[in-house]
């Protein structure tokens, strides 16, 4: 079983339809946390990008592409290399994604 990749990308600035919902940083750590207390940590790499800055990682390139010609909503949370969630993720698919790539509860 090798690691496995979670990716979330946002900006500072919330989207017109996410006001009332976290900011896209929040919501990165709260699921890192979250995702942290259910499964090993060590297996799990978290990273946030924010979609303002320039990308040299061609994979976030293309990601951050598509928020800005709004393909998708931001928070989007990519779990290897696939979307699992956006605007206002649902922490069970993520779970079921996680699961399905492998990696299983914490007992």
């Amino acid at each position: 079983m090798g690691n496995i990749a979670i990716t979330v990308y946002g900006a500072e600035q919330k989207c017109a339809s996410c006001v009332n919902l976290p900011s896209a940083k929040e919501t990165y750590e709260w699921l890192q946390a979250a995702i942290e207390r259910k499964y090993d940590s060590e297996q799990i790499n978290f990273t946030y990008v924010d979609i303002d800055e320039t990308q040299n990682n061609p994979e976030y390139q293309a990601f951050t592409q598509k928020i800005i010609d709004e393909e998708y909503f931001y928070p989007l949370v990519v779990l290897n290399g696939e979307v699992v969630g956006e605007g206002n993720p649902k922490l069970k698919s993520i779970y079921h994604a996680i699961e399905s790539n492998g990696l299983s509860p914490d007992k």
